[in-house]
């Protein structure tokens, strides 16, 4: 069955897309229609009356008013059902509202008239099926049924006499229809569309109307009939449906991520800027595309143009996307910048053309140009500011290297100016990131005043930090400034917890997945990071539900279990052992659409849109069992999943399909269907649940209304783990001074790193050993410098590199560098000479200055002064802005007069002393040739990724001799215009190693001479050479044979009779024959070192002729050079290798152990000991062993003397093979070494006999009193414990029995009068030993004050207490001490003791006595107790029911 013409725009029909409540809410409705056909059937025949009228306000009113329409509509059904009960009058009525809007369809129409017909008999048999009972209903949900029929609707036209013609019209014609306008909000849009369908939804029915009409001879009357109970009830049900579908519709929307449906506009064609002649026309075009639809102004000068101010002058028109501008009778005013403006909900953007209009007659206006700001954008390629060539552009007030936090506001800005300034040009402002051009959105604004750009961060985040760029656009031309900005993390919000993830993107989404991917943050907290949690929301909502149960530890992760058409943002936390990190900046939104589906959304939205996706189809063909699909393969795979893609079936009908998908364990057949429940829509799934390490294949099945079909062919074995390893270190730190604040950190890559994201690089202060991150943003290359380092400190660096698998370990950390400038002013230039001189003009050459200074020259400054009569003049600037080449022309100079010059360069440092005057010279025309072009171009070996090319020099080298050669390239196939130069400076050589060639692609080269007249013809062209390694292709090797002799080797096996091996040098021919020997034989050439030398370094070439360009070179510079002459040795004189070199150390006697370790040793191996210079043997000073098996030799010494100090050498002899290693042993290394033996041997003595583990120290405990304690060993029944006092022995009751090697003394209601030096002494045969305790002075206060930190502590709460006296309040203690401060509050007010009231300690109580208690006494009160450092209280409070007892208890006594 055909699709009805309006649902032609959607081209997918797959019925996989309808939701579940869709195909339930369809079987409800079923089931109600055959309950209720008979209702239809009664209601059938004013449904057909009415249902004319309803279409004929409906569509006119959607078409347009839609915004009028939605807001009287919702009226209506909000309202009682008046509008339902008198459905037919009020809808068949020749009203004049709906007479009006209709008659827009019924004027001049013929097309539509010839279609009335067709449409009335349609509408004729639609009524018939109503009779019938076998009206289709569509879904309240408003997703459209694969076979949802609509009732064919009409509207009615009236003619001028109001007389209704058999004139039909659909309502809903697709998206060609919704073009009356756009709202002013996608909102009302939604809500124009939801009311219509609703409406439509509910006069389909036809529910509720029942009317007849009766004819008379001179009026049409209406009759209605009366409403029943259950007409009324269902009128009321329908009304509670409508409002609850709105609700709904505007809770979706809410939901809905338009971001990703709708797109802002863009300029298909852009304005063309036009020169003309006064009094022509011209008309500016352009085409706009975008969704909403947008609207686009006209602008001069970025002044609106109003067309009512200047009737008949401006005309513009907007037709389908299309607009223009025509201006009518151009004058001279006419001249400016025009520019397009299109906005709509999702931005604006702005298109530019310039108009010139020239005179007839007259010179040019420069008084229309005059001094001011100027800049325009690229578009604009006319020179505004009448003969000068390009606009000088200052940066003043620059922003330099920022800091900044996450979540602060940052602003950066720059005061521009242009000279000249040109009042009707207006300059472009860029501001880029890391290069890449910086759009408006909420975490970014930008603002331009005329004079001063800025761009304020609103949020800052670590994906914020970066190298930002301003530049600032006139014409062709344009000048920038740069600078870096960094952010720092946000503070955790536990201690210890790693930094927030950063950088959170939405890949490969589809219906119900997407993969998340982030970068891992800079700062780990101090503890590794465990994994990484991922949260989801969706868009319009607050809701954040957590992804996974598990940290991940790698950086990607696929989400499942979307809702199909919802929109979802995502972040990301980062967990470790201390806590979890704050969240990420959180991603762009997605749909969860399929791919194709966003797609056409994005180009061609349907409208109007609802808040839904509305999927339509053909007929299904029932019956076809779906295919099996294809493609099936592991895309990614980790421990802790597997990602699977696939494509669908080819055989599927026009039904939709979902898929099973199966696993079984590698090697059986044992197959498992992972998702049991729910199919999958994605032709996407992720595995989890896997146990890693172990071997796993899938299948996938497809499945419809007709069955599940055949599985696919299963996937290879694919073994749970991940495929992709963590990088390697970096290495080779190596940092260079850069300014009083920063430091360049440069690094060689990681080896073999796959997917590498970036490195973060670490700074710490030398010695320190606190590290803090340079960078949170993972920085591209192998080049970084570190800003905000303290100046003058010396700092070491590491570097980390990173990918989604983690971060590397550390590099080696680099050497300390002191921070400061290392650049200064270069010295000045020299040689200058004119290069060319003609009647008005001199081309000045020089030379680079010797001293640059540290840094690169970033330009040079000319001046000139006019010589008369051999006096010279005031000097004059040449140049503004510096120039980087070393020749300049100076314009504007006066014929034969004599000029004398200096030059001046400038570096990061500033601006360099002026080079002396030249001697004068006399501006006069002559002529200057430049080089002819070089010759004999030779490409030669050719590889995949490079070639060296060879040339020979020009015949005509020019007036000065060849200084150097510039080499081009290009594809064969590419034109002329993509000639672009290797080589940025001229190479002395005549020969040059090209690169980064890509495998595959035909080159052309040409090479172009220089002298200091400049640059001269280019050769010609080379025949076109393919990059690619040939087969049997072979290399140069380096090779040292076992006497030591280095030789390089080169082999051939594509030599033909007449072939031969030509060996150079630089490519250049070797002459001098001493310095090596060449041996060929056969297909192989040796060319052997006699004594390789510094006058050996260069590139060896060989080449054999008669061959297809073999060849093939070997570089000896002067690091493999040492390497070759290293290895030449070892083979000469043979080394025993060792595994460590010559160490001491100290055994548990106090001797000394000199030990080291070989590789291997022989049986045959000997060891001579020599000690500064003399031979030691084994003997009593000296125990000395080798052991042959594992390569360990030492030598054992009892006792260190003072006669011992000096160099000790362990000499090795292996055969042919020797080797030695010595210790130093002198000065203070000997005297620590002696004095760490000695303590060493004192200890191990004290050790023999009752000795101290732990020494004496004091606790104090729970009963406040003080216990002193020290922890002993190697004890007997015989050792004795002697307790001293002041020298004074501590007579003890009972003997110690050193129960757990512990002895104590207990020291009860310790006081002042026990404060001394204690000593506690250990003795027996074997020995003694002692130790000390001084309880003196601040010892013996901090004793104290924890004494009375128990006694407080132990103080109870207080007490009420009646007596003869008054009231009494108290609380015990352990026991009392002075040194415990106690002091009473009584309302937060110290109590002032008077006869009435006063404190006091009896035994182990505090009190406060009250006597003759009063009112005025009741309140809280506070007893603070000082320890000497802490306050603790205890608190009554003595009002109410408490003072009163006391005092009735008090009266009591007292009575």
């Amino acid at each position: 069955m055909a699709l009805p013409f309006y649902q032609k725009h959607h081209e997918h029909y797959d019925r996989a897309y309808r939701h579940k409540e869709l195909q339930s809410t369809l079987s409800q409705y079923q089931k109600e229609e055959k309950r209720k056909s008979a209702v239809y059937s009664h209601g059938s025949t004013a449904y057909t009356r009415g249902s004319a009228a309803y279409r004929h306000g409906s569509a006119a009113a959607y078409s347009h008013e839609s915004a009028a329409a939605y807001s009287h509509g919702s009226a209506a059904y909000g309202h009682e059902s008046a509008a339902y009960s008198h459905g037919s009058a009020a809808y068949d009525h020749e009203s004049a509202a709906h007479s009006r809007r209709s008659a827009a369809y019924s004027l001049g129409s013929e097309s539509l008239s010839k279609m009335s017909s067709a449409y009335d008999h349609e509408s004729a048999a639609h009524s018939r099926r109503l009779k019938d009972s076998n009206i289709m209903i569509e879904d309240r949900s408003y997703k459209l049924s694969p076979k949802a029929k609509r009732a064919k609707q009409s509207l009615f036209s009236e003619e001028k006499e109001n007389k209704a013609i058999d004139y039909v019209v659909p309502v809903f014609t697709g998206r060609q229809v919704y073009v009356s306008g756009i709202t002013d909000t996608e909102q009302e849009r939604i809500k124009e569309s939801a009311a219509y369908i609703a409406r439509r939804n509910l006069f389909a029915t036809g529910e509720g109307i029942s009317a007849t009409r009766v004819a008379t001879s001179s009026s049409t009357e209406e009759q209605h009939e009366k409403k029943s109970r259950k007409v009324a009830i269902r009128e009321s049900a329908e009304r509670l449906a409508l409002k609850k579908t709105l609700e709904e519709t505007e809770e979706f929307h809410r939901k809905l991520n338009e971001d990703k449906l709708l797109h802002a506009p863009e300029f298909v064609i852009k304005p063309r800027s036009h020169t003309v002649w006064e009094k022509q026309n011209v008309k500016l075009h352009c085409t706009v595309t975008g969704w909403p639809e947008p609207r686009l102004t006209w602008y001069k000068n970025n002044v609106p143009i109003n067309v009512h101010t200047h009737p008949g002058k401006y005309i513009i028109e907007s037709r389908y996307g299309m607009h223009s501008l025509e201006i009518n009778k151009c004058d001279f005013e006419d001249t400016a910048q025009y520019r397009a403006s299109a906005m709509n909900v999702k931005g604006e953007l702005s298109a530019y053309a310039s108009l010139v209009v020239k005179r007839y007659k007259g010179e040019f206006d420069e008084s229309y140009f005059h001094a001011g700001t100027v800049t325009m954008p690229l578009s604009f390629g006319v020179t505004p500011h009448g003969y000068a060539s390009k606009f000088e552009i200052h940066f003043v007030d620059k922003f330099e290297v920022s800091f900044g936090r996450e979540g602060e506001t940052m602003s950066l800005g720059c005061t521009v100016i242009i000279h000249p300034d040109i009042k009707r040009f207006h300059p472009e402002i860029q501001w880029y990131r890391n290069g890449v051009l910086i759009k408006p959105s909420k975490w970014v604004q930008m603002h331009w005043s005329g004079e001063r750009a800025t761009l304020t961060l609103a949020h800052a985040n670590k994906e914020d930090e970066g190298l930002y760029t301003l530049r600032v656009v006139m014409g062709d031309y344009y000048e920038q400034y740069s600078a870096y900005v960094f952010v720092r993390d946000a503070d955790a919000e536990m201690p210890g917890a790693p930094a927030s993830p950063l950088d959170v993107e939405c890949l490969d989404a589809n219906k119900d997945y997407v993969i998340i991917s982030w970068k891992q943050p800079a700062v780990d907290g101090g503890s590794p990071i465990l994994g990484y949690f991922i949260d989801k929301c969706e868009v319009g909502t607050t809701h954040w539900s957590q992804c996974n149960e598990t940290p991940v530890k790698f950086a990607r992760f696929p989400v499942t279990g979307l809702i199909e058409g919802r929109s979802y943002i995502f972040r990301v936390r980062a967990v470790n052992k201390a806590g979890i990190s704050i969240p990420s900046r959180v991603s762009e939104p997605v749909a969860a659409l399929d791919p194709a589906d966003r797609a056409r959304l994005r180009s061609h939205p349907s409208a109007p849109w609802t808040g839904q996706i509305i999927v339509t189809e053909e007929e299904p063909a029932e019956g076809v069992v779906p295919g099996p699909p294809s493609d099936l393969h592991v895309i990614e795979a980790t421990k802790n999943y597997v990602v699977l893609s696939w494509k669908p079936p080819g055989e599927r009908g026009h039904e939709g399909v979902m898929y099973f998908v199966e696993k079984c364990t590698a090697g059986t057949e044992n197959w498992q269907r992972v998702n049991t429940e729910i199919p999958v829509k994605s032709p996407r799934f992720a595995v989890f649940d896997l146990a890693e390490g172990k071997s796993y294949s899938f299948r996938v099945r497809c499945c419809n209304s007709a069955g599940i079909g055949e599985p696919s062919e299963a996937t290879e074995a694919t073994v749970v783990g991940d495929k992709l390893d963590i990088p390697k270190a970096p290495g080779r730190i190596i940092p260079t001074r850069n300014t009083d604040t920063s430091v360049v950190v440069t690094w060689t890559e990681s080896k073999d790193a796959k997917e590498l994201v970036g490195y973060y690089v670490e700074a710490s202060i030398a010695g320190s050993g606190h590290w803090e991150p340079s960078n949170n943003n993972p920085v591209k290359g192998t080049r970084f410098i570190c800003h905000g380092l303290l100046t003058g400190e010396n700092y070491i660096f590491r570097v980390r590199a990173v990918n989604a698998a983690g971060l590397s370990e550390y590099s080696q950390e680099s050497e300390p560098i002191e921070v400061k400038a290392a650049i200064a002013a270069p010295s000045p230039p020299y040689d200058i000479t004119v290069l060319e001189s003609v009647r008005d003009s001199m081309v000045l050459g020089w030379k680079q200055p010797k001293i640059i200074g540290g840094a690169e020259i970033t330009g040079y400054y000319v001046n000139y002064r006019e010589v008369i009569d051999g006096v010279p003049g005031k000097w004059n600037e040449a140049n503004i802005k510096p120039v980087s080449e070393r020749a300049y022309r100076i314009h504007n100079l006066k014929e034969n007069m004599v000029y004398q010059f200096q030059v001046a360069a400038a570096n990061l440092a500033g601006v360099g002393t002026p080079s002396p005057p030249t001697r004068s010279f006399k501006c006069e025309e002559w002529t200057i040739a430049v080089p002819g072009p070089p010759h004999d171009l030779l490409c030669t070996e050719v590889r995949k990724n490079s070639l060296v090319l060879l040339w020979k020099p020009p015949v005509y080298i020019g007036r000065s001799p060849v200084t150097g050669y510039y080499v081009d390239v290009k594809e064969t196939e590419a034109t002329d215009e993509h000639w672009r130069s290797v080589n940025e400076k001229p190479i002395a050589n005549k020969f040059l190693k090209v690169s980064g060639l890509k495998e595959g692609v035909s080159y052309l080269f040409r090479v172009r001479a220089t002298n200091q007249a400049g640059v001269g013809k280019p050769s010609d062209t080379t025949d076109p050479v393919i990059a690619e390694t040939r087969p049997g292709t072979k290399e140069m090797e380096v090779d040292v044979d076992d006497n030591g002799v280095i030789s390089l080797n080169f082999e051939c096996d594509q030599m033909s009779p007449d072939s031969k091996f030509v060996w150079s040098k630089n490519y250049e021919p070797i002459e001098d024959e001493s310095r090596l020997a060449f041996d060929t034989k056969g297909g192989k050439s040796k060319a052997a070192f006699k004594d390789l030398g510094e006058d050996d370094l260069g590139i060896y070439s060989c080449a054999v002729t008669d061959t297809d360009g073999v060849s093939s070179s070997y570089t000896i510079d002067e690091e493999e050079m040492k390497r070759l002459l290293a290895l030449s040795h070892e083979h000469k004189f043979p080394t025993v290798p060792l595994k460590s070199e010559l160490a001491a150390e100290l055994l548990e006697k106090g001797q000394v152990r000199f030990w080291l370790q070989a590789e291997k040793l022989s049986g045959n191996a000997k060891v001579n000991f020599v000690f500064n210079d003399k031979e030691i043997v084994n003997g009593e000073k000296y125990k000395m062993k080798v052991d042959h098996n594992t390569g360990l030799i030492e030598m054992i010494m009892d006792k260190l003397e003072d006669n011992d100090e000096g160099t000790y050498t362990f000499q090795l002899q292996d055969g042919k093979a020797t080797n030695q290693s010595s210790l130093v042993l002198i000065g203070d290394v000997f005297k620590k070494l002696q004095n760490e033996a000695d303590f060493q041997r004192q200890e191990w003595f004290r050790k023999q006999g009752p000795h101290f583990v732990e020494y004496l120290g004091w606790e104090v405990t729970a009963d406040c009193n003080v216990l002193l304690k020290c922890k002993v060993a190697n004890i007997k029944k015989e050792t004795h414990i002697v307790w001293y006092k002041d020298g004074r022995e501590i007579m003890v009751d009972e003997e110690h029995d050193f129960k757990d090697g512990v002895c104590t003394l207990l020291i009860s209601e310790f006081s002042k009068k026990d404060a001394g030096i204690y000593e506690v002494i250990l003795k027996d045969d074997r020995g003694k030993d002692k130790s000390k305790l001084k309880l003196v002075e601040a010892a013996f206060a901090d004793l104290m004050n924890e004494v009375c930190r128990k006694i407080a502590l132990s103080a109870t709460e207080l007490k009420i207490q009646s007596t003869a006296e008054g009231i009494r309040l108290f609380s015990f203690v352990n026991y009392y001490l002075e040194d415990l401060r106690v002091s009473w509050l009584h309302n937060d007010a110290k109590i002032k003791y008077t006869d009435r009231v006063k404190t006091g300690v009896t035994g182990e109580q505090i009190w406060l006595q009250i006597s003759e208690p009063t009112p005025q006494d009741k309140g809280k009160y506070i007893m603070e107790l000082f320890d000497g450092k802490t306050t603790h209280t205890r608190k009554l409070d003595l009002s109410g029911q408490a003072f009163d007892e006391a005092c009735y208890y008090f009266d009591t006594i007292c009575c």
